[in-house]
């Protein structure tokens, strides 16, 4: 879906389809549009698809469980071109720090005590039945012609 479709949807409609509020979306844009002048500024071919197609489509390949396949063909590019993509929005993203989580250290200096529930899930074995000698020789002579 592209995001000229949902421009106009109001804010619980637009929350609805992209997983994300409006605002956090513009604050998204924001960040990727910095990056992404500085990205063109070094050179290079500009992207097929708008800044706010590219956001969207990263949103809908992690929101959705979609396969990069599908995602191109609704963005009309190539699979290993919306791979690409997706991979750079979550990496600008990430980079800048706003939308990432804290680390495994930020829940150690934390002063919460977590209880632990430990399940035994090991694997049991399967009763089958035992071969026999007789058995599979008197189908082997069966069976040959």
């Amino acid at each position: 879906m592209k995001f000229e479709n949902i421009k106009g949807y109001h804010d619980e409609e637009f929350r609805w389809i992209t997983g994300v509020k409006r605002a956090t979306f513009e604050k998204m844009l924001t960040i990727l549009f910095v990056a992404l002048t500085k990205r063109l500024a070094l050179g290079g071919p500009k992207p097929k698809l708008s800044l706010e197609d590219m956001l969207l489509a990263c949103l809908e390949y992690i929101r959705e469980y979609r396969t990069y396949a599908h995602v191109a063909a609704s963005y009309g590019i190539s699979e290993s071109q919306i791979f690409r993509i997706i991979r750079w929005v979550e990496d600008t993203l990430i980079k800048d720090g706003t939308f990432s989580l804290p680390g495994r250290k930020a829940l150690l200096k934390s002063d919460r005590e977590y209880e632990v529930v430990l399940i035994d899930a090991t694997e049991s074995p399967v009763e089958r039945p035992k071969k026999s000698k007789g058995t599979t020789i008197v189908v082997r002579k069966r069976n040959i012609p």
